[in-house]
C-alpha cells in the first residue's frame, strides 16, 4: 500500500464551494507547484465570474449611462472574460480532456474543394 498524498489546502480567499473544488482537483491529480498556480487562477476566475453573475442578477444585464442610453452592464464583460479564462486554464491543466481530438464535435459542413 502506497503512502497517502498529503492534503493540499486551497487558498483562503476562494469561496467555500470553490475551495472544495480546488482541493478535490488537487487531491485527484498529480500537480506540480506551477499547476497549483494555474489551478488557483482557474478558481479565482470562477469566483470572479460568479460574483459578476450575482451583480447581473441584482442589477440587470443593461444599465443606463449618463446620457440616458442603454448599455451592457460592465459585469457582463467581467462574467464573459472570467468564463473564458476559466475554460482555458482548465484545458491547460488537462482536467477534462481524454486525449487530443477526442472531445471535439464532428466537423459540420463547409466547402470541399
Amino acid at each position: 500500500m502506497s503512502p497517502s498524498k498529503p492534503k493540499t489546502k486551497a487558498p483562503n480567499h476562494l469561496t467555500a464551494a470553490t475551495q472544495r473544488w480546488w482541493e478535490g482537483v488537487a487531491s485527484e491529480y498529480e500537480l506540480e507547484s506551477h499547476h497549483l498556480k494555474l489551478l488557483t487562477a482557474a478558481a479565482e476566475s470562477w469566483d470572479r465570474g460568479q460574483e459578476a453573475r450575482e451583480i447581473l442578477a441584482a442589477e440587470g444585464l443593461c444599465t443606463t449611462d449618463r446620457f440616458g442610453q442603454r448599455r451592457a452592464h460592465p459585469a457582463a464583460a467581467i462574467e464573459r472574460d472570467a468564463k473564458g479564462l476559466f475554460a482555458r486554464l482548465v484545458r491547460e491543466l488537462g482536467l477534462d480532456v481524454d486525449g487530443p481530438g477526442e472531445n471535439r464535435p464532428p466537423r459540420i459542413g463547409g466547402h470541399r474543394y
